[in-house]
């Protein structure tokens, strides 16, 4: 499965496909329309509950649980609609009469939407609608006891883009790390790099993921655009990795590989919450090891030895 499928389909690069619960993305359909918080939104997309009967009005209204789990990732709200069993849209009066009657025939059809079905969208920028709905259907799956048991669903994540937009700072950072190779297909084809697909790979299983990995940059050309793409100047970029770009100038050979996760692999297969359940030593919640006792206190002699200075706020000097 592509980055692009899975975003598209379950809003999450590390999609959960022991159940449905399926994503649609209606934006064109509504783009224009007389219901604003859809009209002017940048993205619109929905996720359609078969059996919507099971979820009451209540839930999903602002201080329901549905709502909440949407705004917990930063999204006002859901919007909410039903298709009633002549197979036609029912809602909120605002929504119904904005929406107009072309849209409605296409956001049924793009939603593939059937009598009962409960229509749950979310609008606004990609990142929060997508974030939003990932929360909302892994919540629905619990809820409605939607994951099946001893059920495997392994994925392969591929053709992931080389960037991501850090909206804080308004510059491009890398998606996975900054010296995974750029697809060279892309690249012949006169791609801008900023748009690049990257040759980089993540298996999920269940929802979560175990491994990831990608191709890296042999070129030091190609670094260094890479470099310049994320923000660093020449001179930055030399201070930070000039031993990397001389390497590569010298000549490295194409490479590659994949890291796994193989304690959260140990915690999936066993069941349990937490890789503190399957690891040899694990530590408290507060960074302690229940074992050796450590951090414990350090002798000061060791301290003087290695040549450190402790230091303590007023109120920890208060304590000793």
């Amino acid at each position: 499965m592509t980055y692009e499928q899975a975003m598209s389909r379950y809003g999450t690069d590390k999609p959960d496909l022991r159940y449905g619960l399926t994503m649609g993305d209606v934006t064109k359909h509504v783009t224009g329309c007389g219901f604003r918080v859809f009209s002017d939104a940048p993205m619109v997309k929905g996720i359609r509950v078969p059996e919507g009967s099971r979820i009451s009005n209540s839930r999903v209204k602002p201080k329901g649980d549905v709502c909440s789990e949407a705004q917990a990732a930063g999204a006002a709200g859901i919007v909410a609609l039903r298709v009633n069993e002549n197979g036609e849209l029912e809602g909120a009066k605002p929504v119904i009469e904005g929406l107009g009657d072309d849209a409605k025939v296409l956001l049924l059809k793009e939603m593939e939407a059937q009598p009962g079905d409960l229509l749950l969208f979310a609008a606004g920028v990609p990142s929060i609608v997508n974030k939003a709905l990932d929360r909302v259907r892994q919540f629905l799956a619990k809820e409605l006891q939607l994951v099946p048991e001893n059920v495997h669903a392994l994925a392969w994540i591929t053709e992931w883009p080389m960037f991501e937009v850090n909206e804080e700072e308004n510059r491009l950072e890398a998606l996975h790390h900054p010296f995974t190779a750029p697809n060279p297909q892309d690249i012949a084809a006169g791609v801008p790099l900023s748009q690049a697909r990257a040759i980089a790979y993540d298996l999920v299983y269940n929802g979560v993921e175990i491994g990831g990995g990608s191709l890296r940059i042999y070129r030091r050309d190609v670094q260094s655009e890479v470099f310049k793409a994320i923000g660093l100047s020449e001179e930055q970029a030399q201070e930070k990795f000039g031993y990397l770009l001389e390497s590569l100038e010298l000549g490295a050979p194409p490479h590659g590989g994949i890291a796994f996760g193989i304690d959260r692999l140990a915690m999936l297969l066993a069941g349990v919450p937490s890789i503190r359940d399957v690891i040899a030593f694990p530590k408290t919640t507060a960074a302690q090891c229940a074992l050796t006792g450590a951090p414990a206190t350090v002798a000061q002699d060791q301290i003087e030895a290695l040549h450190l200075k402790v230091t303590r706020s007023e109120k920890e000097e208060q304590q000793v």
